[in-house]
């Protein structure tokens, strides 16, 4: 029998939001820390055929990536390596994407970018339905840009954003590293 290498992906039960979340707080976790930034993971999938399309992790693509200013997000991350693999530019991957694709993020997607990059909530909605539902992890934390208003934009457009329970405390330490302050 030849030796077949492991599939680049776990294998994930259908519907198993926690299994699909941890997933994602794999990919946070491989986001380096620092304080300006969180780490976050998001995990893009087919969910009729149960097949993770792709896999993205905050700075995991170079800065200025395809054009945008600034450091690069987890769900951008995602949506870059579906356009590079299809040669599309990446508001058109709504094009190639099926019909049940659903984002798995560690974190809440971002509505305010102080970098100036477009934010992740643009991103969903600019591909007009493609992302029907989003499952998050944690509401992003007011530390840079105040509250966000993101799960909002979304829901008002369609978009179901739902929240996996019971990670939380698990995410906001892997999504804050590098964010403690040292004891005098």
């Amino acid at each position: 029998m030849a030796f077949e290498p492991p599939p680049p992906h776990p294998t994930i039960a259908a519907g198993d939001h926690k299994g699909f979340m941890s997933y994602a707080l794999d990919q946070a976790r491989l986001s380096p820390p620092a304080s300006t930034k969180f780490c976050v993971g998001a995990v893009l999938v087919d969910a009729d055929k149960n097949e993770i399309l792709s896999t993205g992790y905050s700075l995991e693509l170079p800065r200025d990536s395809l054009g945008d200013p600034g450091s690069t997000h987890a769900e951008q991350c995602c949506f870059i390596k579906v356009a590079q693999k299809h040669s599309l530019p990446e508001e058109r991957i709504g094009e190639v994407l099926p019909k049940t694709t659903v984002l798995y993020t560690t974190m809440e997607p971002c509505n305010k970018r102080l970098s100036g990059n477009r934010t992740c909530v643009e991103r969903i909605l600019r591909l007009k339905g493609a992302i029907k539902v989003v499952y998050v992890g944690i509401k992003e934390p007011e530390v840079f840009v105040g509250e966000n208003v993101g799960r909002k934009r979304l829901e008002d457009a369609g978009v179901v954003v739902t929240v996996v329970e019971g990670m939380q405390d698990q995410i906001l330490k892997v999504s804050t590293a590098g964010h403690e302050i040292e004891s005098k």
